[in-house]
């Protein structure tokens, strides 16, 4: 069933090859795949800097489309490694804003759902 259903939403979406990845245990959108679905269903996305300092930012993220509506939070540590922090760029904001936009892409869409998370969520979902 969940294949089944992933791949009526690949289709959907026009997702190809490059937009997906297998990652461990997990199934990865890659940002380009995130910006089609979100072209494709028109969300709209209005963000909120809950807190906002050199090395640590939160933001939230308030997104709709057709009547749904979602509010999720993306964040972002800058550490010295990966054992201190879950961001390795000092563009913390910048690195929040896209982990809160793919989380509310995939969620309003029902990607989440299926255990389909955003390649921007984590340092450890980029493909090796």
């Amino acid at each position: 069933m969940k294949k089944e259903k992933l791949a009526e939403l690949y289709k959907k979406y026009e997702l190809e090859k490059e937009d997906v990845f297998k990652h461990q245990h997990y199934i990865i959108i890659t940002r380009s795949g995130i910006d089609k679905i979100q072209a494709k269903e028109r969300i709209e996305i209005n963000y909120d800097v809950i807190n906002c300092e050199p090395t640590f930012c939160v933001v939230k993220a308030n997104a709709k489309k057709e009547g749904a509506f979602i509010e999720t939070f993306g964040s972002a540590l800058k550490g010295v490694s990966m054992k201190d922090g879950n961001c390795n760029t000092w563009y913390v904001m910048e690195m929040a804003e896209k982990r809160a936009m793919s989380r509310a892409v995939l969620k309003l869409t029902g990607f989440y759902e299926l255990g389909v998370f955003g390649e921007d969520e984590s340092e450890d979902f980029k493909r090796s």
